[in-house]
């Protein structure tokens, strides 16, 4: 780090991107699912946390839905 800086005079501002943040919830997802998104994070490079949220947002940006039907 350089000499020149002066940590003790800056005056700290507010994260103007705090809004943006993510926002920590607990979801139960079966062994299965959570084992595959492991897998292709690791092979990814990348948290698996983070390939699964971006896999919800890519979702939710797209208004994809779930096609299901129940068994009569």
């Amino acid at each position: 780090m350089r000499n020149h800086y002066n940590f003790s005079t800056m005056k700290g501002e507010r994260n103007p991107y705090v809004k943006a943040l993510k926002q920590p919830i607990t979801m139960r997802i079966d062994k299965a699912t959570v084992g595959y998104f492991k897998a292709l994070a690791k092979e990814l490079g990348m948290p698996y946390q983070n390939l699964i949220n971006l896999y919800l947002r890519d979702c939710a940006l797209h208004h994809k839905k779930l096609q299901m039907k129940w068994a009569a």
